[in-house]
């Protein structure tokens, strides 16, 4: 079993920015991820990190905006949000990946674990 707790979420205006952690209980050596959803939507992957490298990745509605970094000393990913967006809006969550094959997007369905999330609003 994996714990996972969000931190960090809060509102900002739009062009500000916000950063959210992710304290996990362990590592399991696999991917984290995190995602959003906003009222009415579906849920989206935003951006992952793979911890045992640090290799990231993003989807392209946040490339050079958000940024991922962790730290493997207390199990914890951190996701820099800058240049944010109204359409940022959304309830963020963290995720641990349980599937175990090569990332090639951020399926929700491949995350077992996840927290409880952690709103973020973006007003003009």
């Amino acid at each position: 079993q994996v714990q996972l707790v969000e931190s960090g979420g809060g509102s900002v205006q739009a062009g500000g920015s916000l950063r959210l952690s992710c304290a996990a209980s362990r590592y399991t050596g696999n991917w984290m991820g995190w995602f959003r959803q906003a009222p009415g939507k579906e849920r989206e992957g935003v951006a992952g990190i793979y911890t045992g490298t640090g290799t990231t990745y993003y989807v392209d509605s946040v490339k050079g905006r958000f940024i991922l970094s962790q730290n493997k000393a207390n199990y914890t990913v951190y996701l820099q949000m800058n240049s944010m967006k109204i359409e940022d809006t959304a309830m963020y969550y963290c995720a641990a990946r349980t599937l175990w094959s090569p990332l090639r997007e951020l399926r929700a369905a491949d995350f077992g674990y996840w927290g409880q999330g952690t709103q973020v609003t973006v007003f003009s």
